[in-house]
This record gives C-alpha cells, structure tokens and sequence, in this order.
C-alpha cells in the first residue's frame, strides 16, 4: 500500500423497518428496549412484556440491581449466553435509557446503542417506536454517527460498527422516514470522513476527485477550475493562498436541479448557493501557527466537505430547490512563493485586500467563491460554512456553531434547522460598530482586522454578497470533538451537514427571506 491510498473503512449500518418483536426478528443477537423516566420514576418501553415472558425474567427486577436511573444513553446489560427457542441467536439484552423522551435523547440513546453494540450482526430496538414521529431520524442519526470510524492502522479497524440494526414494532410506512433518516446521517459521515483523511493523502486536487466520485449518479454537476483559470479569471485570493504549495489549488462547483417543477424551481431558476471553505491543510503560511495549533489542521476543509456531502445527497432526499455548492479549496503552505504580510492580492469582485495575517486565509479563498456566486448564480440567498476562527471557539467552546447573518427570517430559519438536526448554532452579532478594523490604508480592506475576531471575519465576508440575504456559519468551535460523546466521535465532526439538509429539504426554507435585513 502506497501513501496516496486510503486503507477500506467501516461502513454505516444497515438501517430496516419491521413490525415484529424486537426478539422476533430474523437472526437477531441483540435486543434493545428503551428505559423512560416517567414522573421520577422508571419505565420500560415497547416491546418489553413480551420480552419479559420469553424470557421469564423480571426486566425491572435487573434495572434495579443495576441501580439503574434511565438516563439518557445509560446502559444495563443482561446476557442471555444460550438464546430462547424463538430467538435461537440471542445472545443479549440491553436496556437503554432514554431519559424523558425528547428528540436529543432519541438521538443519545441511539449512539450509545451503536457503541454497545459493536461487532455485533444483527439488533434490533424499540427505541423510536416510544415515538416515531419524535424519535424516529433522531434515533437512526445516532445509530449510524455512533457508529462512526476512522482508520489507517496496518492491521485494519480496531471495532466493527453493528452490520444491521431493525427498528422493530413499526409500520411499513416508517420506512420511508429510516430512509432519508439514513441518508441525512449518512451525509454527515461523509464529512466526518473527508475532514478525518490525513492531509499527506488529502490536497485540494484529491478533494476535488472526491466530490466527483461522490456526485456521480446523483444527478449533481461537477465544474472544476484549475490553477491555470483561476488565475485567468481572477480568483486573487485562492491563486494567492494555494501558490505556496505542490499541491495546486481548485474551485469546485456542484449543481444540483431538482426534479419537475416544486417548490422555488416552480417560482424561480435562481438557487440557494452554499460556499465551503476547503483548505486542506492550514500551516498558517508564513504567519505560521505554533506546532500544537497545526495538529488538527487536515480538518480545516470541513466546510468544503460538508458542503460537498450535503450537495451529493439532494437527490436521495428528492430536495425541491435548486442548489449550487462552491468549495474553495488550497493549502495553505509555506515556501519561496508565499503569501508575505503586507502584501495586496485582487479578488474575483475587483475588491483588494491587505494580506496582514497569512493564517487568516480561509476568508480569502472564501470571498472569491462568494463574490463569483452573487455576480453570476443570481442567488435567492448564500449560506457560507467554515471552520474559519479560533475566536468563535473562545466564544461558543465545542459545542455551538456561531453564526451570524444580515437577514433575520434567515439566520431564524437556519437556527431552527440546527435545532432539529442537532447541529445547534447561536447567532452572533454582524456588528458594524467594528467595520473600521476591517480597513485598510492601502486597500479595501484588511484580512485580520483583530479582535473580535469571529466579527470582523464575518465583517470582511459580507463586503463580497453585494447584499444578497446570506448567513455565515463559523464552525471553528464545534468542528473538533474534544472526547467521544454520543452521536461526536472524538476528532472531526463534520458538523453542518444536517443542519443544512434538514433546512434546504424543508418545505420553505426561504420564508420571510428578503423582507428584512438584520439590524447591525
């Protein structure tokens, strides 16, 4: 095995209905029921009676021995070494809390069952059948993103995720909820996955590869420009953060079309634009970062990546409005043809900016994609994701998403998305009192115009939407997993893929959009 190879992965789980009890799916190993807290006290969720009889065992009778509290993602285990004569390869119970039932529990509950189940073949569960409408994509999100790997090691993956898991006593009509369930998760992993590959293999060229192969037969698009028509068209700020590298830089752009006429495509061809930044490894360039501060920079493309992933499943999601994804994306390196403090570069727009910090690249690269889609896509709205500021993680630790936007129903509606997806984001405020730290004396403006730092970052980027509604979502702060945590493996998180599917594939996602700009 060469370098320039990734080793083969873990795989999601396969996800499936069945209206059967959980102990009464074919071949199944284990079995799951969830464990409510109800009023301060403990009770078990469906499925469980008829577990109980078939195995003749007193189900409260063993929380109790485990002192057991129903929390949320809790487990109590209860081996059953030689099966039942109608589940010949039950080999255990589990009992999973689920603490009151909220979609965050669902989705807890079912990464802590991934985790407990590992190597297994087949499980099967009753967790979401407490409530389907509540719990259902929660539960199946955190199955699969609990089952989560990454590796490169020479003897293979150290776990297995469960090859099946059955969310048993539902309807056929739940299927088709599991499904796209599956592939919102499914989209997430994909990010975790690009952000997680070691930048020795991963460079803008390799990343360009990947969205190809990950848009074939979806029905997306792939545009890419190389380092000969970015500089002939004049992309200043992705020519000048990439040229320092080998690894020369790359736009990407990916079209999605939905089918026949709903939604917006029925009012309007403009699409919503989502710009990723891509930067594949982030060395600082010649304002280069401390060693420690380099360690987790192969995951500074998270936004590219999610951007990607989210375009590549539109389709499976059957999204009912036009969408085009930008990710911009180089390394930012260190060699004789760097970047230098002081030094002007041009943009796409015309617009010059005073390259005063080398390691504040991401909104350079990110303004030339973001000035290209509001001259030239006509856009209903731009949404930009980036892992773009140290200053938003001393803000929102490692758990929020900043964001911040100058449309109001936009930043709403994107706020809400996050909540349901469980990608949560706190809006922060565009605030002009500091756009003189964003000039220059001798340009338009300054890349590092200091503290506040998530501010005057978003301030920069909003000179280049020429007033489009748009939001910037600044996922430094929860871009890495400090620890592994429920549906978070510890490491790249990927995190947007779900907030921007469940708000692109909501019915409007631009409600109240256009009719009142955010106050500054």
């Amino acid at each position: 095995m060469t370098a320039e190879q990734l080793p083969p992965q873990v795989v999601p789980p396969e996800v499936a209905v069945d209206g059967a009890r959980p102990h009464l799916v074919a071949d199944v190993e284990v079995v799951a029921v969830p464990v409510l807290q109800i009023h301060g006290e403990l009770a078990l969720g469906p499925g469980a009676a008829d577990l109980e009889a078939a195995l003749s065992t007193d189900l409260m009778a063993v929380l109790e021995a485990a002192r057991a509290t129903g929390v949320t993602g809790e487990i109590t285990s209860l081996p059953i070494p030689e099966g039942l004569p109608s589940a010949p390869a039950l080999r255990l119970v589990l009992l999973v809390g689920l603490g009151s039932g909220d979609r965050v529990d669902f989705r807890r509950a079912g990464a802590a069952l991934a985790r407990a189940c590992a190597g297994r073949t087949t499980v099967a569960t009753t967790i979401p059948a407490v409530d389907p409408s509540v719990g259902l994509e929660a539960c199946v999100v955190g199955v699969v993103l609990g089952s989560f790997g990454f590796q490169w090691r020479s003897s293979g993956p150290k776990d297995q995720p469960p090859r099946r898991v059955v969310f048993a006593e539902l309807s056929d009509g739940d299927a088709e909820d599991v499904r796209r369930a599956a592939v919102v998760a499914g989209a997430s992993w994909e990010a975790r996955r690009l952000a997680s590959v070691p930048s020795n293999l991963k460079n803008p060229v390799w990343l360009t590869e990947q969205a190809v192969a990950l848009a074939a037969d979806t029905g997306v698009s792939v545009t890419v420009w190389d380092e000969q028509r970015l500089a002939k068209e004049g992309f200043g700020g992705i020519v000048g953060v990439g040229r320092a590298s080998a690894n020369p830089p790359r736009l990407i752009r990916l079209d999605y079309a939905p089918r026949g006429s709903r939604g917006l495509a029925r009012r309007s061809a403009q699409p919503i634009v989502l710009v990723g930044k891509g930067i594949t490894f982030d060395s600082g360039g010649l304002s280069i970062k401390p060693g420690q501060a380099m360690a987790n920079m192969k995951r500074d493309m998270t936004g590219g990546g999610v951007v990607i992933a989210t375009m590549t499943a539109l389709a499976a999601l059957d999204c009912p409005h036009p969408v085009v994804g930008l990710v911009a994306a180089a390394e930012n390196s260190i060699s004789g043809d760097a970047l230098r403090p002081g030094d002007v570069i041009r943009h796409w727009n015309g617009r010059t900016s005073e390259v005063t910090n080398t390691d504040a690249e991401g909104r350079l690269v990110m303004a030339d994609a973001m000035a290209y889609a509001a001259a030239e896509l006509d856009p209903l709205a731009i949404v930009d994701i980036a892992t773009l500021t140290g200053a938003i993680k001393v803000a929102l630790g490692q758990t929020l998403g900043g964001i911040f936007a100058n449309d109001d129903a936009l930043a709403h509606t994107l706020i809400e998305a996050g909540g349901l997806a469980g990608e949560p984001m706190w809006r922060m405020p565009l605030a002009s009192a500091y756009e003189d730290k964003v000039g220059s004396r001798v340009a338009d403006a300054d890349n590092a115009g200091g503290g506040p730092g998530a501010i005057t970052a978003a301030l920069f980027l909003q000179h280049f939407v020429d007033g489009v509604p748009w939001a910037h979502l600044d996922i430094a702060s929860a871009g890495d997993a400090p620890e592994e945590s429920f549906e978070w493996s510890q490491g790249p998180t990927g995190f947007g893929a779900r907030l921007l599917l469940t708000w692109l594939c909501s019915e409007d996602p631009l409600a109240g959009v256009g009719e009142r700009k955010a106050r500054t």
